[in-house]
């Protein structure tokens, strides 16, 4: 998922872990969450990977903070739901620049894009997740661990 102001983009992988698609885009709302964890148990997910927007440098900004935030309350709302479902928190550096150089690269103009690039984002974050799960082993990013 990527965790914006204003939608949350969200993709998923097939069964196998090999290719990432985008399904959908959240609207920031009071029903966020819910839709969030509607689609998860949609798509019967083991983890869900949240990006974690940090500068080029690796601090942390206002964008991380929300990010980390929506991740704890969707764990929280999993463990509620007595769902099995891992919350994973990833570097989503330069996700959402590489989504709009390959919206460009594929003719969509930023006005044109604008509905569709919080998935793609979301695309990008979860093929980085892939990829690293493959080198790893594991599951990768840093667990979200609720306090309930």
């Amino acid at each position: 998922m990527d965790v914006g102001s204003v939608r949350i983009g969200v993709a998923r992988s097939d069964p196998d872990g090999i290719m990432a698609v985008p399904v959908s885009t959240i609207s920031q709302s009071s029903t966020a969450l819910a839709e969030a964890l509607a689609l998860a148990s949609e798509f019967d997910a083991r983890v869900i990977y949240v990006g974690k927007p940090v500068n080029l440098k690796g601090n942390s900004t206002a964008s991380t903070q929300m990010a980390m935030e929506f991740a704890q309350a969707l764990c929280e709302q999993i463990y509620a739901s007595s769902l099995e479902i891992e919350v994973r928190l990833i570097d989503e550096r330069l996700s959402t620049v590489s989504a709009h150089s390959a919206m460009q690269a594929a003719g969509q103009s930023t006005r044109q894009s604008r509905q569709v690039i919080d998935q793609a984002a979301a695309v990008v974050i979860l093929e980085h997740a892939l990829t690293s799960e493959k080198s790893a082993g594991q599951f990768v990013g840093t667990l979200v661990k609720g306090t309930s």
